[in-house]
């Protein structure tokens, strides 16, 4: 009856990693991230491999038994090593992977070189296991991310629980192989580390989507913050983003500058050359601004051909040396593209103790870039 409870065990965790490998994909759809997919692949691999341990109990003294096992060893490896490439695309660079990789490789190579020895066979098979599952659970938690703490614990408790057994397993079966005799053995360790797989799974599973549905929401909200054409912020990330250095730079007494430029003749391009043209000029002016940026500023495109870049921590002096930088980048761009040759005006404010919202140092800069057209243009002047 123990034996039974034990199978039945395996076979519902086989079961449940089958489907939910087939769910998944469905739940998640086709156009999904990196991320998700090596998820996704990590689930499939774990049950590739839990099928091929429980199939090799039926081939006892067959040449397939270590064939079924070995596989079983490669699998699970390779699911661990996929789970923490997942968590690499979700949460940056993760320590250790070459480690991990290492251990994955060693798995099944030195599985069959121990297969012959029982104890050996299972002490090695469940270290290896064990440091690569607690290589995965402290990836999910450090170096620390912006992302979410709560399936990342929930990931990181999971597989330093699996860990645990496997561990507590390994133990069993090399110093008391008479209590462990097979990966079936009714034995307490044994029981526990089959109910630990399963609720690890489900809470793994659990961890997963919430962590896609976290990275699809800030998707979205990223996409409503970008423009379409130039990848820059649009109007509405601007006044986000922007409003929140204005109101540092006022609440530190910092400098802040503010530069609005706007395409001359953009007009004038559409109608001769057509939009497509002047869809290229666009990208080609925000990529200036994105390559000529630093990572303090923001940039974005807030109206037709309407530029801003808003420069923290930045004086009049270093304003104009922007400036000037951006207008050699363009022009640089326009020798190499002369069809897409392209000149701007430009309006500087630097902020006033008089600037009392973002609106009030936008309107000085747009009243300076007026100014620059009514003087004939392709050029930068400074508000009052």
């Amino acid at each position: 009856m123990e034996h039974l409870s034990v199978l039945t065990i395996l076979v519902l965790t086989a079961l449940n990693l089958s489907t939910v490998s087939i769910a998944l994909p469905v739940i998640m759809g086709k156009d999904i991230s990196r991320a998700a997919k090596l998820a996704q692949l990590s689930l499939l691999s774990q049950t590739i491999g839990w099928m091929a341990i429980i199939s090799s109990g039926f081939f006892g003294g067959h040449w397939l038994d270590p064939a079924l096992s070995t596989v079983s060893m490669a699998f699970g490896s390779l699911a661990n090593c996929l789970m923490f490439f997942a968590l690499c695309e979700w949460l940056g660079p993760r320590p250790y992977p070459r480690l991990l990789v290492g251990l994955a490789i060693a798995m099944p190579i030195g599985y069959v070189l121990v297969f012959g020895n029982y104890s050996w066979r299972v002490g090695y098979a469940n270290l290896l296991f064990g440091m690569q599952l607690l290589i995965v659970a402290r990836a999910a938690l450090f170096p620390r991310g912006d992302a979410s703490l709560r399936w990342r614990t929930l990931i990181a408790l999971c597989y330093t629980a699996f860990a645990v057994a496997n561990l507590a397993r390994g133990v069993l079966g090399a110093f008391f192989p008479e209590l462990y005799p097979s990966f079936d053995a009714p034995h307490v360790v044994n029981i526990v580390a089959q109910i630990t797989a399963n609720v690890a799974l489900v809470l793994t599973t659990v961890a997963i989507l919430v962590a896609w549905r976290e990275e699809a929401e800030a998707q979205l909200r990223e996409q409503a913050f970008t423009d379409n054409v130039t990848g820059l912020l649009n109007r509405h990330g601007w006044d986000d983003r922007a409003t929140a250095l204005f109101d540092q730079a006022r609440r530190h007494g910092t400098p802040l500058a503010l530069i609005l430029l706007d395409l001359d003749h953009f007009k004038r391009i559409n109608d001769t050359q057509g939009h497509e043209m002047g869809d290229q000029v666009l990208r080609m002016t925000g990529g200036v601004l994105e390559e000529n940026r630093r990572s303090s500023d923001v940039a974005a495109r807030i109206g037709g051909e309407e530029f801003a870049l808003l420069l923290p921590q930045t004086d009049r002096s270093a304003a104009l040396h922007v400036e000037q930088r951006l207008r050699l980048a363009l022009r640089e761009e326009g020798i190499q593209e002369p069809h897409m040759r392209v000149n701007y005006s430009a309006g500087l404010a630097l902020l006033q103790p008089g600037d009392l919202k973002l609106a009030d140092l936008m309107a000085r800069a747009d009243a300076a870039l007026y100014q620059a057209k009514a003087q004939g243009r392709g050029r930068l002047l400074q508000a009052d």
